[in-house]
């Protein structure tokens, strides 16, 4: 029935709800687009139908929201009854984990309440839209109202040649729509009215007023059925029907307006109407004029920030509270306490006063909650003449900012007074920028700036109508973040205006204003920035990109709009060894769900090239690193202009630094940091000795301490007392490692030390921070204890080899095996020693019977083997990065190296389940699957703002390193932080500067000689640098020493042979040199720290 739709969607509509869905967009008619979306459903998939809306130009796309029925799906599974807390699972985290971890699940659930109109879809419209859509809003509004030009192909990477002379809006819908089908997109294309800002927000009242209209409808249908009538309603065939037309114009969701290509006038009247609506919309105003860009923000008169800088708030342990007015609150003496006088706390688990665990926030003396401001925000009209302080990028350019304010003031009267932007290399243009810029500064009295920098304004109007892609980039990633902030209220907003340039990344040479002409090629606006000549470079370069993830994807999309690698000669090289994930397609935005599996590489590089198919790029699986060499041969770097890091580990990072400083390839550097963490390793232990128990006895009876002997004892208990055969095997061991863990150990533990133990001053022994533990009591009806098992016994499976029955992920029939278990008597013993210090460590001190025990151990597990299957192997777990968790867990797993995230395979279950039975134990709150994945380390926070605009700054430094003449003080590090927000650039520090008669050298250097030297020839190539050489190594090997008189035998000798044969190393056929350290002094008997040598043999 119609009514009980409608009153479905309108309760689907108040709740949140899981975002999630798949579609595709498809073109009905030219001004029209209709986004088939499907979400979850049970029983219906009813067929969307597009709504036009009374313009007749803004089309909406959304999808089905029907109510899951009783009995409509089916039973709930044990990890989903463990992690649950009676709370909706409204966000995918498979999907959003890693947004999680930035955001936190209230900031996440307002975003997917929020809507955002961009206006202006060229270059930076598309970044902001694109970054928003992977963040997952409630919906994205893209205006523009005109067409596809040659000039946007450098920027948008959304648009092809075949989008040429369409509306902007309309091409880039359905590519964007790809990014993340949860996301309403739709499009608007004729001149925006402040009207239109307003559509999709309503007073609560009216809400209401429609709520309970419905709800009257809703009985009055019911009691009309209930007297027998046949009521007919005319049903919609879509219950987003009354979510399009109605709901989101009821409810007060936020809404943020981002404007990229509008002038200042207008701009001004579309700030006013949002800053004086009720209640506010967020307006952003900003733009990118070739290597300059701007940015201004107003969330409304006030605006409420809830979380300052993202920092997890303080805590501490309290020992006591007294009952003085006011009262004394004391914590335990061993503990570092950041708190301020002023700072607002929150009581939680207090006993004796439990009147203070409300959750209320309480104003102290001494952090644990940071108290948001509340921001005073002025128009645009008030801020353009009143800026006050802005927010700094480059400490270099303390003066940039306030002449940059009057710079696009200036552009804005040129544009209005003209019609058009400035023209690449007219100077004539460029006078008259500078002229109106001088009349603006001249209007401001005693604030009128002394020098307004007719240099920079020049380059300023040369390269005005060009939106490059790094800028864009760069910028999209800071409005976007942004854009988060207005609709969350997480972070600290921008305050209010930011300018940025890079006038450093211009050629160093001048240029003829011919080179700045536009060639009729897709590149023209990058070319009215920097020329001709330049862009011939770019498409020539020769780059290795090592890393196609989240950094990697921009970083390709970024390169084949900028033409690098697309020329005749050009080259990009991309490597990755991994495989795409689902967590990966919230950031990694060249990846669909239909690319879950495969290599992260050939997807990025097969999509690069669909945004500019003239882009030459190899896709590689494989690793960077020693054991890969002869695919990264000494030829192929050799051959590179330079190298762009994407990596998310140390190790590779630091390996492609060496290998870059090696071969003097310049290094644009960027990542995140991998987490540290092992697990035992009982199965590869026992594994070793099934191989060669020969061999692996002599070693334990050599190593012959504590350490070999807790190694043996492992392996003897996982194949002999442990050993599974069967799946109720593996239930019994998890059903035992529970007891084990969770209650015996704890009730040993309070038997020697009793709630009123005392230690030896006489102070109470479970004295904060210490808490007094509960043994568990197991049951089967416990979700939780259910899912221990079940991840318990799934993963000892696996290390023995055995299949899993498809009844193991079920809570009855699990149950049901679980009570099958028999478990044995559990006493307390007397006189057990239970180690408190929390310094010592777990092994037992060697002593004089370490080797007759070992040798007892090995006898016994040489009768075990006896019993074991011909060439039985275990199958050791390679678990994923765990930072910090190595109590607690079964022998049978063992830590791995490799960053996964892979849900399906327990790992997490396990990890968790471990978490929260201690957790229970000690009665500290437990916590949900995503938040132990947190805590473990797993999920490296990570947001597509971020990405963006780094590598959209790393961009800006590719112009200079392929240019290749800049000084060192051109370029610059930086370091940003969106949340506070912080932008930090600074010039690189030069490398120190070794001399030596008319030479000089630093750690870059490396000296060459080649045509396969002698010895002796090495040394006269030496002695005329003016270097008496006395030593010559090869790694760890003495090829020559002047104080070894039979060294001089050697002289005659080839280097390479010498290393042949004095260092007995095999030189690989792709290596065609190999490198001595030489020790050498001057003249005067001064030792001179000279580069090492690489000595060419092929």
């Amino acid at each position: 029935m119609g009514i009980r739709r409608i009153f479905g969607s309108l309760l689907h509509y108040m709740l949140p709800r899981k975002r999630q869905g798949e579609g595709e967009a498809v073109n009905e008619q030219d001004s029209e687009i209709v986004l088939k979306k499907h979400r979850i459903s049970t029983s219906t998939d009813n067929k969307n139908t597009g709504e036009t809306n009374s313009s007749g130009t803004s089309n909406l796309g959304v999808g089905n929201s029907n109510i899951k029925g009783s009995g409509s799906c089916g039973e709930p599974t044990i990890t989903e009854m463990a992690f649950d807390d009676g709370k909706p699972r409204d966000i995918d985290e498979d999907l959003h984990s890693r947004q999680l971890a930035v955001y936190g699940r209230e900031t996440m659930r307002r975003l997917f309440a929020s809507n955002v109109l961009v206006s202006g879809m060229q270059g930076l419209g598309v970044e902001i839209a694109k970054n928003l859509i992977l963040a997952g809003v409630k919906s994205v509004t893209l205006h523009d109202e005109g067409t596809v030009e040659l000039w946007d192909m450098s920027s948008n990477f959304v648009f092809s040649e075949k989008d040429l002379g369409k509306n902007r809006a309309l091409a880039s819908i359905q590519k964007l729509q790809e990014l993340n089908n949860a996301v309403a997109i739709s499009t608007l294309t004729t001149k925006l009215n402040k009207e239109q800002l307003s559509d999709f927000q309503f007073s609560l009242p009216s809400a209401l007023c429609i709520i309970f209209s419905v709800l009257w409808i809703y009985r009055f249908v019911m009691t009309l059925e209930d007297a027998g009538f046949d009521v007919a309603i005319i049903e919609t065939g879509d219950s987003s029907f009354l979510e399009r037309h109605y709901m989101s114009r009821f409810f007060i969701f936020p809404w943020a307006v981002v404007f990229t290509d509008i002038n200042l006038e207008s701009a001004i009247e579309f700030n006013e109407y949002c800053h004086n609506h009720e209640p506010p919309i967020a307006f952003i105003k900003t733009e990118v004029r070739g290597l300059f860009g701007s940015a201004f923000c107003d969330f409304g008169p006030e605006f409420t920030v809830f979380d300052v800088d993202g920092e997890e708030p303080h805590t501490g342990i309290i020992a006591s509270i007294s009952n003085d007015n006011p009262a004394l609150v004391a914590c335990v003496d061993d503990e570092r306490l950041e708190f301020q006088d002023g700072d607002l706390v929150v009581f939680s688990e207090i006993r004796g006063m439990t009147e203070l665990n409300d959750g209320k926030p309480r104003k102290i003396k001494m952090h644990v909650l940071t108290l948001s401001p509340l921001m005073k925000i002025q128009l645009l009209s008030e801020a353009i003449n009143d800026p006050g302080d802005f927010l700094l990028s480059d400490f270099s350019k303390f003066d940039r900012p306030p002449l940059l304010h009057l710079a696009f003031q200036s552009l804005d009267k040129f544009v209005s007074e003209l019609g058009r932007f400035p023209v690449a290399g007219s100077e004539e243009d460029a006078q008259r920028l500078i002229s109106i810029t001088s009349d603006i500064n001249e209007s401001l009295g005693d604030a009128k700036l002394d020098d307004i920098n007719p240099k920079l304004l020049r380059h300023f109007a040369f390269g005005a109508r060009a939106v490059l892609n790094p800028m864009a980039a760069m910028f999209g990633g800071i409005v976007g973040q942004e854009v988060v902030k207005a609709c969350s209220g997480k972070f600290h907003p921008l305050f209010q205006f930011f300018y940025f340039d890079s006038v450093e990344s211009l050629p160093t040479e001048l240029l003829d204003p011919s080179d700045f002409r536009p060639l009729n090629s897709r590149y023209d606006a990058q070319i009215s920035v920097f020329g001709s000549k330049l862009q011939k470079k770019l498409e020539d370069a020769k780059v290795f990109v090592v890393g196609s993830g989240a950094l990697g994807c921009e970083f390709l999309k970024n390169l084949a709009l900028m033409g690098v690698s697309c020329g005749k000669h050009g080259k990009l090289t991309i490597t990755d060894d991994d495989v795409i994930e689902k967590s990966n397609l919230s950031r990694q935005f060249l990846f669909r769900d239909w690319n879950i599996g495969q290599p992260k590489s050939t997807v990025a590089a097969s999509a690069a090239s669909s945004i500019n198919p003239l882009f030459h790029i190899e896709a590689l699986q494989n690793r960077v690193g020693p054991e890969t060499e002869n695919v990264f041969s000494d030829t192929f770097w050799e051959n590179l202009n330079v190298v762009v890091n994407a990596l998310d580990n140390v190790n590779a990072r630091l390996y492609v630094d060496q290998r870059c400083l090696y071969f003097q390839k310049p290094l644009l550097e960027s990542g995140t940091l991998e987490f540290e963490g092992l697990l035992e390793k009982t199965p590869a232990e026992a594994n070793a000795y099934l191989s060669n128990p020969n061999e692996y006895a002599s070693a334990m009876r050599k190593a012959g301490d504590a350490q070999a002997r807790d190694n043996l004892e492992r392996v003897i208990e996982c194949l002999d007392r442990e050993r599974c055969e069967s799946f109720q095997d593996c239930i019994t061991w998890a059903r035992l490692k529970f007891e084990d863990y969770f209650a015996n150990r704890v009730k040993q533990l309070t038997f020697t030390f009793p709630e009123d133990a005392a230690t030896s001053t006489g102070a109470p022994f479970w004295s904060a921070p210490k808490r007094f533990p509960r043994p568990l009591q197991f049951s089967v009806t416990d979700p939780s204890h259910l899912h221990f098992i079940m991840a318990a016994s799934i993963l000892r499976a696996e290390t023995f080899g055995i299949s899993v029955p498809d009844w193991a992920k079920h809570p009855k029939k699990l149950a049901e095996a679980v009570d099958k278990v028999i478990l044995p008597d559990f006493q307390p013993k007397k006189d057990v020693k239970i180690v408190t210090d929390e310094k010592a460590t777990s092994l037992a001190t060697a002593s004089v019977d370490d080797t007759a025990v070992i040798n007892e151990l090995l006898l016994k597990l040489d009768q075990c083997q006896k019993t074991l299957p011909t060439n039985f192997r275990m199958k050791p777990i390679q678990f994923e990065k765990i930072r910090g968790f190595d109590e607690y867990v079964p022998c049978g797993w063992q830590g791995g190296d490799d960053f996964e995230d892979d849900d399906t395979n327990y790992h997490m279950d396990l990890i968790a389940a471990l978490a929260n039975m201690r957790a229970r134990n000690y009665s500290i709150p437990e916590v949900d699957k995503l938040k132990a994945k947190f805590i473990a380390g797993r999920i490296i926070p990570a947001i597509a703002t971020s990405t963006a605009m780094a590598t959209g700054l790393v961009c800006l430094e590719l112009y200079k390193v392929i240019n290749g003449s800049h000084k060192l003080e051109d370029y610059r590090n930086t370091f940003a932080n969106l949340a506070l927000p912080l932008f930090s650039m600074a010039e690189p520090v030069p490398p120190k500067v070794v001399k030596h008669q008319n030479m000089s050298w630093t750690v870059w250097d490396r000296w060459i000689i080649k045509d396969n030297p002698t010895l002796r020839e090495l040394l006269q190539w030496l002695a005329d640098k003016g270097l008496n050489a006395y030593s010559i190594s090869f790694g760890s090997c003495l090829l020559y020493n002047s104080m070894f008189p039979r060294h001089k035998d050697r002289m005659d000798k080839k280097v390479v042979d010498l290393a042949r044969d004095v260092a007995k190393v095999e030189l690989p056929p792709y290596r065609d040199h190999l490198d001595v350290v030489v020790a050498c002094e001057d003249d005067e008997d001064n030792d001179v720290d000279i580069p090492q040598i690489s000595v060419y043999f092929r």
